[in-house]
C-alpha cells in the first residue's frame, strides 16, 4: 500500500460504506498495491463495529465485513467491474443493517400514539413467505408458506412442527399456497380450509381445498372449487378465507392480471365469493337467480383482496385490496354490489401520472371507507376483539407491504373510518398475515420469514 495511514483509511472506508456509496470512486483511485493488507484489517474493523451492536451478531458481521471489504480491496484493482462491485458492497452493508433490525426487534418496549405500551417478541424466523396463519389451538399456529410448505408453530416452546400432504401449488409470482382458515367452533380433527394457486392447462386459478389433520399430515384433501379466473400472467391470485359462524364462507379472488373481468360476472375474477362450509352455493346468494352470472359470486369489481374478515359481533364482512398506484381500499362489503375496478379508482397507472379508468366515483358502484395514496400495499386485515388492548377494540388492523408498518384504523359504529395509526415502521418488515390469539396478542408474519408477536408488557421484567 503506498504511503496511506491505514488506520485513519479504514475508518473512512467503514464509516463511508454505510452511509454512501461516493468513496467508491475515491478508493478505486487510491492505487492500493497490497490489498491483502486491507483484507487482513476487516477482523478487526468487525470487532470493533460489532461491540456497537451485539455480542450475538459479531460472527454475522465479521463475515459481512470480510466480504465488503474484499470486494472494496478488489474494486481499487479492477477499475472496469466498479459497478458490478458498487452492487455487492450495497447490498452486503444493507444485510448488515437488517442483522441489526433483528437483534432490534428481538425483544422491545414500545408505545403508540395513544400512550399504550406494548410488547414485541420474535417467535420463529427462517421461514420462506409466511402467507396464512391460524390458530388450531391454545398455542398452536398452523401456517402456510407461499412455495407450499406448512407447519404447526408452539408460540410457548418456539418449536415447529412440519405438515405434509397439503396441496400441489402452481408457485409462479404472486401464487403459491395462500391463505388457511378454520371456522370458529374447530376442534382437532375438523376440516381446515386453503386457498392456493393451482395450475389448468398450464395455466394458475385461485382454488379452494379443505383437508383433515392428522398428526403431522394433512388427509381427505379435496378441492371445494376451483374457480373460473384462469390467465397467463402470475399476478393478483387474492386470497384470503373467513367464516360469519353461520355455516358459511367468504374467499377472495383477485383479476388476475386482466382488469376488465373483475366486472365480469361469468368470471370468478375480481370477486368475493359466498359458499356454504361444505362448498356448496347458498340459496340466499345474490346472483342465483341470475341467468349468464357465476353463483358463488358474492360482491365484484375487485382488483386484488388480500385482507378480508367478518366481524361475527356486528355481522359486518370486511375487505382491503391492492389498488394500482395509490388507490388501495378498505371496503365494507355488502352481496351483490360492484365496487368500481377498473371503472373507478383512486390510483394512477404504473406507465404514467393518468388516473385509471373514469374518475374516482360513478352511480351504482361502491366507494371505499378508506383509501390509501400513496400505496401501503396491504396483505392482511383482521377486526381486533380488545382483550388483552381494550383500547383498540373494534379497530381494524392491517400488513402493509410496500410501507412497512402495522396498520391500525379506528373504525366507528356507522362503520366509518375516523382515525389511522402507523405502529412498528422502524422494524422496516413487510407485513403479511395477521392472526389475534386466544388471549388477544396479535401475532404477525413477515416477508423475511419471521412470525412476531405484540402483547402487554410484562410489568415483572
Amino acid at each position: 500500500m503506498s504511503k496511506i495511514d491505514l488506520t485513519n483509511q479504514r475508518q473512512v472506508l467503514v464509516e463511508e460504506c454505510v452511509s454512501s456509496g461516493d468513496h467508491l470512486v475515491a478508493a478505486k483511485n487510491t492505487g492500493y498495491k497490497d490489498t491483502h493488507i486491507l483484507r487482513n484489517q476487516a477482523c478487526k474493523i468487525s470487532r470493533e463495529c460489532a461491540d456497537d451492536i451485539s455480542e450475538e451478531l459479531h460472527r454475522n458481521f465479521a463475515e459481512i465485513a470480510l466480504r465488503a471489504l474484499n470486494i472494496l480491496s478488489d474494486l481499487a484493482e479492477n477499475k472496469y467491474n466498479s459497478i458490478k462491485q458498487l452492487a455487492k458492497v450495497l447490498i452486503l452493508f444493507f444485510a448488515m443493517y437488517l442483522l441489526n433490525q433483528s437483534v432490534m426487534a428481538e425483544k422491545l418496549i414500545l408505545t403508540s400514539s395513544k400512550n399504550i405500551s406494548f410488547q414485541l417478541n420474535q417467535v420463529a424466523e427462517g421461514l420462506g413467505v409466511p402467507w396464512g396463519m391460524v390458530f388450531i389451538g391454545p398455542d398452536q399456529i398452523l401456517f402456510t408458506e407461499r412455495n407450499g410448505k406448512m407447519g404447526i408453530l408452539d408460540t410457548v416452546s418456539r418449536k415447529i412442527t412440519r405438515i405434509t400432504g397439503g396441496p400441489k401449488v402452481m408457485h409462479t409470482g404472486q401464487g403459491g399456497l395462500m391463505d388457511v382458515a378454520v371456522p370458529p367452533d374447530y376442534t382437532p380433527g375438523d376440516w381446515i380450509y386453503l386457498t392456493y394457486s393451482k395450475e389448468q392447462q398450464g395455466k394458475g386459478v385461485t382454488s379452494l381445498a379443505r383437508a383433515r389433520l392428522d398428526g403431522k399430515r394433512l388427509v381427505t384433501l379435496q378441492d371445494l372449487l376451483i374457480t373460473h379466473s384462469a390467465s397467463n400472467t402470475g399476478r393478483h391470485f387474492g386470497s384470503r378465507i373467513t367464516f360469519d359462524g353461520m355455516g358459511h364462507l367468504f374467499f377472495s379472488v383477485g383479476d388476475r392480471g386482466e382488469r376488465h373481468n373483475a366486472q365480469n360476472l361469468s368470471t370468478h375474477t375480481g370477486s368475493i365469493l359466498r359458499l356454504d362450509i361444505n362448498g356448496s352455493v347458498p340459496e340466499d346468494n345474490p346472483f342465483v337467480q341470475q341467468a349468464g352470472v357465476l353463483t358463488e359470486i358474492w360482491s365484484y369489481g375487485h382488483r386484488n383482496p388480500q385482507g378480508l374478515f367478518f366481524d361475527r359481533i356486528l355481522q359486518r364482512l370486511w375487505s382491503i385490496e391492492h389498488g394500482p398506484r395509490g388507490g388501495d381500499e378498505i371496503n365494507l362489503i355488502l352481496p351483490g354490489h360492484n365496487y368500481g375496478w377498473p371503472v373507478i379508482s383512486y390510483g394512477k397507472e404504473y406507465w404514467a401520472p393518468v388516473q385509471v379508468g373514469e374518475g374516482t366515483e360513478k352511480e351504482d358502484m361502491e366507494q371505499p371507507v378508506k383509501y390509501y395514496v400513496p400505496s401501503i400495499a396491504p396483505g392482511s386485515l383482521i377486526v381486533y376483539s380488545g382483550k388483552a388492548f381494550p383500547t383498540w377494540k373494534g379497530n381494524l388492523f392491517l400488513g402493509a407491504l410496500k410501507l412497512t408498518h402495522l396498520n391500525r384504523v379506528e373504525i366507528d359504529s356507522a362503520g366509518r373510518a375516523v382515525s389511522e395509526e402507523r405502529l412498528l415502521e422502524s422494524i422496516l418488515e413487510r407485513i403479511r398475515a395477521i392472526v389475534e390469539s386466544p388471549e388477544g396478542w396479535l401475532y404477525f408474519s413477515t416477508d423475511s420469514g419471521k412470525i412476531m408477536r405484540i402483547r402487554p408488557v410484562d410489568k415483572n421484567q
